[in-house]
């Protein structure tokens, strides 16, 4: 009974809060709990005509997943997946840092405002565009990178768009362009909090900048960069099929194949939604328990986790 009046005093006294909170509550519960009832067609024979309750159970009910691991496109896919997540995880997590990092020790406002607004712009650039532009620029015939190999090297055009060893290098350089300034944001709204008496303090006994930042900066921003790299190793599995997909091609496959096209593939264009819902499962729960485990090695390594 003192549970239930606590509540509805909290309710009384915040109701504007949890009123503001409600379109974003009803989103989720329809966007991102209410499909998860379809996951059930991945242990089932789903046939669209009949919909997910009247489709027959699949027999053996693992029977979606084991014909995914006995084709040499699973391993092919999984290792894609980790190699490209990995590496961009790698090279691009810490970039964002580095940036709000620097742009913090700008002193004029309109300067920083002035370069965060402009790094951050490309986040919202559609990816068909960022894709179209990687194609303009990387042309062989009329790009302005290799106008300027050929004119330097005296070599032939190069193919980055086709070949598969540049495939991962293009995809990270461009995503690191396209999400820094947009990633940054979290690490800037950290400084900010940082106290001016504590730098000054750390002036008056004789800091330079550079150890104002390894010794106030990057401490300071550290809790929320251990959160953000744990949200991100928690989604090593998962990339977007739609800019790996609009840069693939016959020429680059090989390396370009990755789970999330492969289940755009089979469930959409091929219409086995049972076994790309099996697949996306899988590529799911791989997910949820490297978040387990990283947010567990965070909470008992630096006293810091999401739950």
């Amino acid at each position: 009974m003192i549970k239930k009046n606590g509540l509805l005093l909290a309710y009384q006294k915040n109701w504007r809060l949890y009123t503001l909170m409600l379109p974003a509550l009803v989103w989720v519960g329809v966007f991102v709990y209410a499909p998860m009832y379809g996951l059930i067609i991945a242990f089932k024979d789903f046939r669209a005509r009949i919909g997910i309750t009247g489709s027959p159970w699949a027999d053996p009910p693992f029977k979606h997943f084991t014909a995914f691991f006995s084709t040499n496109i699973a391993w092919t896919t999984i290792g894609n997946t980790l190699a490209l997540s990995m590496l961009t995880l790698l090279i691009s997590f810490p970039v964002p840092i580095i940036f709000a990092l620097l742009l913090n020790q700008i002193k004029g406002k309109k300067t920083k405002k002035l370069i965060q607004t402009i790094s951050y712009a490309p986040y919202f650039i559609s990816t068909v565009v960022v894709v179209s532009i990687l194609n303009v620029i990387l042309s062989p015939g009329s790009g302005f990178v290799n106008t300027i190999v050929t004119r330097f090297s005296g070599g032939d055009p190069v193919l980055f768009m086709t070949r598969p060893e540049y495939f991962r290098p293009v995809y990270i350089i461009s995503n690191i362009w396209q999400s820094m300034g947009f990633n940054a944001i979290i690490y800037i709204a950290a400084l900010t909090g940082i106290s001016p008496e504590i730098y000054e303090a750390a002036i008056v006994d004789g800091a330079n900048k550079f150890q104002r930042i390894i010794h106030i900066d990057v401490p300071s921003i550290m809790p929320t960069a251990i959160i953000m790299f744990t949200l991100a190793v928690g989604s090593i599995m998962t990339i977007g099929y739609e800019k790996v997909y609009l840069m693939q091609n016959g020429m680059n496959t090989v390396v370009s194949e990755i789970i999330s096209t492969y289940v755009y593939k089979t469930g959409l264009q091929s219409a086995q939604y049972s076994f790309a819902t099996a697949v996306g499962l899988f590529n799911s729960a791989v997910n949820f328990v490297i978040l387990v485990i990283c947010n567990g090695i965070a909470k008992r390594t630096a006293g810091v986790s999401i739950f």
